[in-house]
């Protein structure tokens, strides 16, 4: 996936939303932010901690005067170094509808292609109807294909959890290993 173009200089207006890559006192907020989205699926405040240590090379998150509004977790597959799994995306309601969350995808994009990363890969339940528009928006954006399929039946949950869909954004979205 070739990079967007943006510009040189960076944004300092009071109140802009900027994007970088998270610290470990960041996991906090994450944690809460998760919460407070009573849509995902809340991981134990370790996990945060975790991401933002060993995963803050593949992770966003963005920032409003000083204070985490959203995040990205991912990380790169390690059967494939093409391709970025992201796991999670979470906008605080005071920053939804903002752009916030296709901004902090477009920047972990852009940061990994100069890694060689050329695909995304992400879960997404059948109802996540705000998720499916993130993703397709996101492909059009950068000019790439998107394909889905299934991976996780309800049946593979030891929960009520629906089932999870593949969708994969970028180069070569007909391979792929499961």
């Amino acid at each position: 996936m070739s990079p967007v173009t943006k510009s040189a200089t960076p944004t300092t207006v009071p109140g802009a939303v900027t994007t970088r890559q998270p610290d470990i006192d960041d996991a906090v907020r994450m944690w809460e932010i998760a919460r407070d989205s009573q849509v995902l699926d809340l991981n134990s405040s370790y996990a945060y901690l975790l991401w933002c240590r060993d995963f803050r090379d593949t992770s966003v998150v963005a920032e409003q005067d000083g204070r985490v509004g959203g995040f990205v977790t991912g990380f790169v597959r390690p059967e494939d170094p093409r391709t970025v799994f992201v796991w999670q995306v979470a906008v605080d309601e005071s920053l939804r509808g903002r752009g916030v969350a296709a901004a902090m995808l477009n920047d972990l994009l852009d940061h990994l292609a100069l890694q060689g990363v050329t695909r995304l890969e992400t879960t997404i339940s059948p109802d996540n109807t705000a998720s499916r528009a993130l993703f397709s928006s996101l492909a059009r954006m950068r000019y790439v294909a998107i394909t889905k399929r299934e991976l996780f039946t309800n049946s593979h949950f030891p929960d009520q959890h629906e089932s999870e869909e593949l969708y994969i954004i970028g180069d070569d979205t007909t391979g792929g290993e499961q």
